[in-house]
Order: structure tokens, then C-alpha cells, then sequence
């Protein structure tokens, strides 16, 4: 049995960490949080010791580390823009981590947690769970078995609707979160790399507040993708059945389906990388420069090879920022 730490227990993301730690037969012996809405921990670890404050969360880990009860793991489940220095606390404090993409937002601050492995002798491990979906690998075992200089027709499609909430949250601040593109979809773009190869050209046509669309270039796949938070986004079909969430891949003309099996992804990933087979730093790098490119390129409109929902026309910011 392994001890972990986690870090960001009151989050949108962290119920699928603790399930995945007891799921795997392990012990969450501390979390944090700056709130304290965190009665979910009755379900899963009562006896955890939770603080609000990180300095107090700091003190316990490091008598721990100093028993017989030390920390192995710590698991960081915190707002993008703080992976990066969750990531290297748990590094320094002794730890292997856990962290939820993106890993960092920029590719520098990759270099940095390298070296800080090096110096602490610990790994960081990124969860990037849509390579262990099923129908994805069974994609990606097709796409390197057909012809070697075939390149394919990719349309990317996702829409995942969020309210006004969004906007005032650390998720509507680029700075925080990378924006739209980093902060849903990153593990697409990760996917798509990672069964067609590393990008060679990045094209941006629109990105705002509430959407982003662009044309990747692969060595194996010309992609064209659309990524938005708006509801109103959705196809008729979806919302008539009242329906939130519209995600679909296209390949060649035929859609790929992977809107099921996610649901065991988080403890797929933690048995992974407890049998030293998570996917480390390095294996973040191609999709933390996919993102940071998108974040930083100028729009160039409607030209070229661009998304059809591309054409959606530009809205006002909630808060008319």
C-alpha cells in the first residue's frame, strides 16, 4: 500500500484521483485545499488529515516524511496555472507525482521540472488517459498498420457547454488557465499527435472567450478542429435531447466513436504509473507546444483549410470584457 498526498481536493477533477487511489488498493494520508467543501472525503478517506492552509499542509507531509508512515506520492489536482509548483513540491518533498494535464503551460517550464528531477531523484507522471482508451489504441494499431506514406483527413469536433460561472473562475483567465484551447482540449491534441505524429504546421483561423479553430499539419494527418464552450454551439440533435457535451472525430469521412469507456481512464492511468508505466515529462512535451503555439498565434480568419463551425460568428464576452 502507498501513501499519497493530494493537492486540490475540493476540485472539479480531484473525485476522479481519490476513487482511482482507493481503486488501486492505496491510502490518501493528506489533501489540501483553500476550501473546505470537501465532504467527499467521507466517501473515500475519513481519516485523511485535510488543511486549508499550505503551509500547515507542508508541516504535516514533512514530519511524515520523517515516520514510518511517509508519503510515496502526491497528486496534484490544482488550476493549471499551479502544476508547475505542486508539481515540484512534491518533487522536493520526496515524492513521485501525479499531475493533471496539462502538465505546465509552457514548454520552458518542461526543461525546468526535468532538471528538478534530476535533482530530487523523483519522477512526475502527466495523466494523459485518452492513450489508454481502447478505441483509441485500436486506432492508432490502425493507422500504423495501413500504408506507410497514407496521410488522413482528421475533423476534431468538440463542445462542451459552460455557464457564466466559467468566465469568473480561474478557467475564463488565459493567464490560469491557457485558455480554451489548453484547458479542453489538451488531451485532444495530445491524442492526435500522439497516433499521428508530431505537428509540423499550426494554423489558428479564430480563437476567443469561448472558442478556438485551426488547422493542424501531422506527418500523418491533416486536421482541422473546432473547440468551443458555447451552448449554443451544439447541434439541434444534441440539445433536443438535451444534451450538454458534443464530441466527435472524424476520420477520412468516418466518424470515430469514443464517447464511452472514459469513466475508468484515472484508475487505468494510476495502475500504470504504479507499475512504472506512466507517461512522464517528455511525454507531455508535444501537446504543451501544440497549446502554447495556439495560445500565442495571430487568428488569420476564414482562410484557407479551416473547420465548417469556424463560420459561427464571434460573440460578446458575458461580462463584456
Amino acid at each position: 500500500m502507498k501513501n499519497f498526498a493530494l493537492i486540490g481536493v475540493g476540485g472539479y477533477i480531484a473525485p476522479r484521483h481519490l476513487k482511482a487511489i482507493k481503486d488501486t488498493g492505496n491510502n490518501l494520508a493528506s489533501a489540501y485545499d483553500k476550501f473546505d467543501s470537501v465532504g467527499i472525503l467521507d466517501s473515500y478517506f475519513p481519516n485523511a488529515a485535510f488543511f486549508t492552509e499550505q503551509e500547515l499542509f507542508d508541516r504535516h507531509n514533512t514530519k511524515l516524511q520523517k515516520s514510518d508512515n511517509k508519503i510515496d506520492y502526491v497528486s496534484v489536482c490544482t488550476p493549471n496555472y499551479l502544476h508547475d509548483a505542486h508539481t515540484r513540491y512534491g518533487l522536493r518533498l520526496g515524492c513521485d507525482v501525479v499531475c493533471e494535464k496539462p502538465l505546465v503551460l509552457n514548454p520552458w517550464n518542461i526543461d525546468a521540472l526535468e532538471k528538478v528531477e534530476e535533482e530530487t531523484g523523483h519522477k512526475a507522471y502527466n495523466i494523459l488517459q485518452l492513450r489508454l482508451h481502447k478505441s483509441v489504441v485500436e486506432l492508432k494499431k490502425r493507422i500504423e498498420q495501413g500504408p506507410a506514406d497514407k496521410v488522413y483527413d482528421v475533423d476534431l469536433t468538440y463542445i462542451t457547454s459552460r455557464g457564466n460561472w466559467y468566465y469568473a473562475s480561474w478557467k475564463g483567465d488565459v493567464h490560469k488557465s491557457g485558455g480554451v484551447a489548453t484547458n479542453i482540449g489538451v488531451h485532444f491534441y495530445d491524442m492526435l499527435s500522439w497516433i499521428f505524429g508530431k505537428v509540423t504546421k499550426n494554423v489558428v483561423h479564430v480563437m476567443s472567450h469561448d472558442r478556438v479553430a485551426g488547422y493542424l499539419e501531422m506527418p500523418k494527418a491533416r486536421v482541422r478542429y473546432f473547440l468551443s464552450i458555447n451552448a449554443e454551439h451544439l447541434p439541434e440533435q444534441a440539445m433536443a435531447e438535451g444534451k450538454r457535451t458534443y464530441r466527435t472525430i472524424m476520420v477520412d469521412g468516418s466518424e470515430f466513436e469514443f464517447s464511452e469507456g472514459f469513466t475508468e481512464l484515472h484508475t487505468l492511468s494510476y495502475q500504470k504509473i504504479l507499475a512504472g508505466e506512466g507517461f512522464g515529462i517528455a511525454e507531455a512535451r508535444n501537446c504543451i507546444d501544440i497549446v502554447h503555439d495556439i495560445r500565442n498565434a495571430v487568428p488569420i480568419g476564414l482562410k484557407g483549410d479551416y473547420h465548417p463551425l469556424a463560420k459561427y460568428p464571434l460573440t460578446n464576452h458575458p461580462f463584456g470584457w
